[in-house]
């Protein structure tokens, strides 16, 4: 059959290009060999968020006499119950992507795609039956997976991925976390309010080592005030799945090594693009560390084949791949979209406190060079934070001291993944630390945090 595009993979970057592709005209087909919506409406971003909605409940329960509520009893939680409302969530979010495909008249091909030449797909189903497809324009979007370490190899049952830390069928008594990233910290969080006992073991000095250093050292309180035994500087060397807890061998920065016990250990080391058997190396597409090279618009070398998200260089982020689906299909009908700017990406971990980032660090502004003003407004002087017994965190922002540009955004606390998407507009609109502070923000709310931010950078601060 003969398509304008066809898209290989059905992820948060791949349905969104066929459905842009869809509305400008295009005749469009999808290749999926799994569930619509890819890992991260089935495996990651959503029904994630639904087992930490199910933690922050488990966790308002538990400190229900801080509130004057007396729940009578201690809440236990029906961990069957909280993984099928995961599920039940994935499935209506998976078929919320079905009903827009219909709607905008894509074809879903089920099976595994790859390029056999310039315009053309072999598509192979669960069966193993092949079709052919041919398309004037192929977008490569086949996500990742999870990343393994030799020492660690998962099994899907003593050592897992974050797939199968979310079907697990019982709470276990103990569990290493490998990785702070944003998949182990949720986990860790979700794991450890559930009742787990939870070591966090990273490699870097500090967790979530890619934030502000601030921001790392608020999270690390907050997870040791929850119980959670933190190990950082800290590598898992082994893990002798015979024995039973595991035996989890872990070395520090001091070459020293101790010996963790733990039912379950959960590798969230990061991700490994899904690259294998999908026609990149017989097409001759060029590569570059390990993932697919392309120009701004997501086109690669060879002509009518494009990538995005996971599979190329930048964050591996649902939302960035959105983008990129969109600015390639834009760019390949013959508009002339905007490259993406991957300087105002926004960053999101969903631990309680949140964490939510924008820009550079302070380190690295100062790096860089640049004059900066740093102000920093702490949740324990904001009167909705205290009102609502969220007192943890704050929110920083940097700014060019000769022009007022707002080079970074840190924020840790309740619901800033929800505030940081003014400061990405703020920056984009190239808005000054002084626009910032005339701009009223309503009271009381956690978002005027961010003008008392700003505020603090230029000394100008009433509520601290």
């Amino acid at each position: 059959m003969k398509f304008d595009v066809i898209v290989i993979g059905s992820g948060p970057g791949g349905y969104v290009a066929a459905i842009r592709a869809a509305q400008l005209g295009m005749k469009v087909a999808v290749v999926e060999k799994d569930a619509l919506g890819g890992v991260c409406l089935n495996w990651g971003c959503i029904p994630t968020k639904s087992l930490l909605k199910s933690a922050e409940v488990m966790e308002y329960f538990s400190h229900a006499s801080d509130y004057g509520i007396q729940p009578g009893g201690k809440p236990e939680p029906d961990f069957s119950a909280v993984i099928q409302r995961s599920r039940r969530v994935a499935e209506g979010m998976s078929k919320g992507v079905e009903f827009l495909f219909r709607k905008n008249k894509i074809e879903v091909v089920e099976g595994f795609g790859k390029i056999i030449s310039s315009g053309k797909v072999e598509v192979k189903s669960a069966d193993g039956k092949t079709r052919a497809l041919e398309a004037s324009h192929i977008i490569l979007a086949t996500g990742a997976r999870s990343r393994e370490l030799p020492g660690m190899k998962q099994d899907g049952k003593k050592v897992i991925g974050y797939r199968e830390a979310m079907s697990l069928e019982k709470i276990p008594a103990s569990m290493v976390v490998v990785g702070s990233g944003a998949i182990g910290s949720e986990f860790a969080y979700f794991y450890r309010t559930m009742g787990t006992e939870v070591t966090l073991v990273e490699y870097m000095p500090r967790l979530v080592p890619l934030e502000d250093e601030e921001v790392s050292k608020q999270l690390e309180r907050s997870f040791k005030k929850a119980g959670m035994k933190i190990m950082t500087g800290s590598s898992v060397e082994s893990v002798d799945k015979s024995a039973t807890p595991c035996r989890v061998i872990i070395k520090n920065s001091g070459e020293e090594e101790s010996v963790v016990e733990a039912d379950v250990v959960l590798s969230a080391v990061g991700i490994t693009p899904n690259l294998e058997g999908v026609g990149v190396e017989e097409a001759g597409i060029e590569m570059e560390n390990g993932k697919i090279k392309v120009d701004e618009f997501y086109a690669t070398n060879v002509k009518g084949v494009y990538a995005i998200g996971d599979i190329v260089h930048g964050p591996a982020l649902a939302h960035v791949a959105s983008h990129e689906g969109i600015i390639c299909v834009e760019k390949l009908a013959g508009h002339n979209p905007e490259p993406l700017d991957y300087g105002n990406i926004p960053a999101c971990t969903y631990t309680r406190p949140e964490i939510a980032s924008v820009g550079l660090t302070e380190k690295q502004a100062r790096e860089k060079g640049l004059e900066i003003k740093v102000g920093k407004f702490p949740f324990t002087a904001s009167g909705k934070a205290s009102s609502a017994g969220a007192r943890d965190g704050f929110v920083k922002l940097i700014f060019d001291s000769k022009y007022g540009e707002l080079v970074g955004a840190h924020m840790i606390g309740d619901h800033v993944t929800e505030m940081i998407a003014e400061v990405v507009v703020a920056r984009k609109l190239e808005t000054t630390g002084q626009e910032l502070i005339r701009s009223v923000h309503p009271h009381p709310t956690m978002s005027e945090a961010i003008m008392e931010a700003a505020a603090a950078a230029y000394g100008e601060v009433i509520h601290l």
